[in-house]
C-alpha cells in the first residue's frame, strides 16, 4: 500500500513570495486533476465495535463481546491510529466528533474518559465541537451517563427503536419497554442535545402501533428524531429468515402518519430519515450529506479525506482482532483508493439528494473540485423527469424525486 500523503509546505523563487501549498502544486498537475479552492470541513468518526447481542436487522460493523472486550488495548490502539493518520490532515479544525458502534456505551466511563482526552490532545477541536456518542438503552446507568458528561460528550444518540416491547423482542434488543423509557429520562436529565432512533414497519406492526411509538418519542421532547424504515439488509438475519413486514401500502400510511405527527409537533424535515427541532439538526450527519470530510478510527471505520487536487477513501480493517494487529504493525488501512473523477458527481449527489432543502450549487464545485456542468446532463434529465428542481441559487429533490430517491440518485451514476 502507497501511504498517501497531504501537500505541505511552500515553494519559492529568488525574488518573489512564497507560494500557497495548492499555488505549488498546481504546477504539477496531471490532467483533469481536481481544484479544491479550499477543503471542506473535518469530522472525526471513531468506531467501537462490540456490542452485546448481534441484532437481527444489523448490518453494521459488530460483533458479540460474549466474553467482554480488551477495552484498554483498544483504547489503546484508537490513540495509535489517530496519531498514524494525523499527517494526512495537519493544521484542520475538529467541528463534530462521532462515536459510533456495536454499542459503545459498554464502555466504561474511564474509557470515554480517556478517550476524549486522548482526541483533545492530539487534535485542534473546535470550541463548539458536538461531540455526540451512541448508546443502547440496555446499557444505561444514571452515574456513568453524567461521567460521560462531565468528559465532554454533549450529545446523546438513543437506539430506542420502539416503544412496543413485542416488537423490541421481535427486533432482538437487549432492552425492554420499561428501560427505553428510563433511558431517555436520564438522558433529559444529563443532556440538553440527544437524538432517538425509532424504526417502523416493524415485523406486524400495525399503523396504531407505529403513531404510538412516535407519539410517544415526541412526547419526550428530544431535539432531534431519527425514524428509520426497516430495512431487510443483505447478509443479516433478516435477510436470511425474511419474518412478516406490513405491505407497502400500509408502509406508505405509516410514512405519511409519521410526516403529520413530526409536523405538527415543530419538527423540520430536513433529510430522509431525520427530523430535527429549530437549530437541532445533527452536524455531524449534515458534513457526511453534504460531501464533507471524515477521519474514521476504530475498526472498520472509513475515512474521506479532500486535498488540494484529489479526494482519497480509507476503511480499517473490519474484525476487531485483525485491527489490533495491524495497528500494532502501524497499518490499520485495509483499503485506500482516489476516488476517481468520473465518480465524483454521483459521489456528491447520492449524499447530498437525501437533504430535502437541497444545496446551493456552488457547493458542488467547492467539494469535488469539478465544475458543476460535468453533471449538466443528469441534471437536465431529472429536472424534465420532475424529480428534481434547480435554479441559480437551489438545486432540491422534489417531492416525486424524494419518494424515488433511488432512482435519481441514480441518474448520476457515471
Amino acid at each position: 500500500m502507497i501511504p498517501i500523503k497531504p501537500v505541505t509546505g511552500t515553494s519559492s523563487v529568488s525574488g518573489t513570495s512564497a507560494a500557497t501549498p495548492v499555488q505549488a502544486a498546481s504546477a504539477f498537475l496531471k490532467p483533469g486533476a481536481l481544484h479544491l479552492k479550499a477543503l471542506p470541513p473535518l469530522s472525526l468518526y471513531v468506531h467501537f465495535p462490540w456490542c452485546v447481542r448481534k441484532c437481527p436487522y444489523c448490518d453494521f460493523n459488530s460483533h458479540e463481546a460474549k466474553d467482554g472486550f480488551p477495552e484498554e488495548e483498544y483504547l489503546g490502539a484508537l490513540r495509535s491510529d489517530l496519531e498514524n493518520a494525523l499527517p494526512l490532515i495537519w493544521g484542520r479544525k475538529i467541528y463534530t466528533v462521532f462515536i459510533g458502534g456495536g454499542t459503545p456505551s459498554l464502555l466504561s466511563a474511564a474509557g470515554i474518559d480517556r478517550l476524549l482526552s486522548d482526541i483533545r490532545t492530539l487534535l485542534p477541536l473546535d470550541g463548539a465541537a458536538e461531540i455526540t456518542m451512541e448508546a443502547n438503552p440496555g446499557t444505561f446507568e444514571a452515574d456513568k451517563f453524567r461521567s460521560y458528561r462531565a468528559s465532554g460528550i454533549n450529545r446523546l444518540s438513543i437506539g430506542i427503536q420502539s416503544f412496543n416491547a413485542r416488537h423490541l423482542q421481535a427486533l432482538g434488543r437487549i432492552h425492554d419497554d420499561g428501560e427505553a423509557r428510563r433511558a431517555v429520562e436520564i438522558a433529559q436529565a444529563n443532556f440538553d442535545n440527544f437524538n432517538l432512533d425509532l424504526m417502523y414497519v416493524l415485523p406486524s406492526q400495525t399503523v396504531d402501533e407505529a403513531r404510538r411509538d412516535v407519539a410517544t418519542a415526541i412526547g419526550f421532547a428530544p431535539p432531534h428524531l431519527s425514524l428509520y424504515h426497516l430495512t431487510l439488509e443483505p447478509n443479516t438475519y433478516f435477510a436470511k429468515y425474511p419474518p412478516q413486514v406490513p405491505d407497502d401500502d400500509t408502509s406508505a400510511e405509516m410514512q405519511d402518519m409519521v410526516e403529520a405527527l413530526t409536523t405538527d409537533a415543530g419538527y423540520q424535515h430536513y433529510e430522509v430519515s431525520a427530523y430535527a427541532k429549530p437549530t437541532r439538526q445533527a452536524r455531524h450527519n449534515l458534513n457526511y450529506w453534504e460531501f464533507g470530510d471524515y477521519l474514521g478510527i476504530g475498526a472498520g471505520a472509513h475515512s474521506k479525506i479532500s486535498f488540494p487536487h484529489r479526494i482519497v477513501r480509507q476503511m480499517r480493517y473490519k474484525q476487531p482482532k485483525a485491527y489490533l494487529e495491524q495497528v500494532r504493525l502501524g497499518a490499520p488501512i485495509q483499503e485506500e483508493f482516489e476516488i476517481e473523477r468520473g465518480d465524483l458527481g454521483f459521489e456528491f449527489m447520492l449524499n447530498v439528494l437525501r437533504l430535502t432543502g437541497g444545496f446551493d450549487p456552488n457547493l458542488f464545485a467547492e467539494r469535488t473540485g469539478v465544475p458543476l456542468n460535468a453533471i449538466e446532463k443528469p441534471l437536465n434529465a431529472a429536472e424534465a423527469k420532475g424529480l428534481l428542481y434547480r435554479d441559480h441559487k437551489l438545486i432540491r429533490p422534489t417531492e416525486l424525486g424524494r419518494r424515488f430517491l433511488n432512482d435519481l440518485q441514480q441518474m448520476f451514476l457515471n
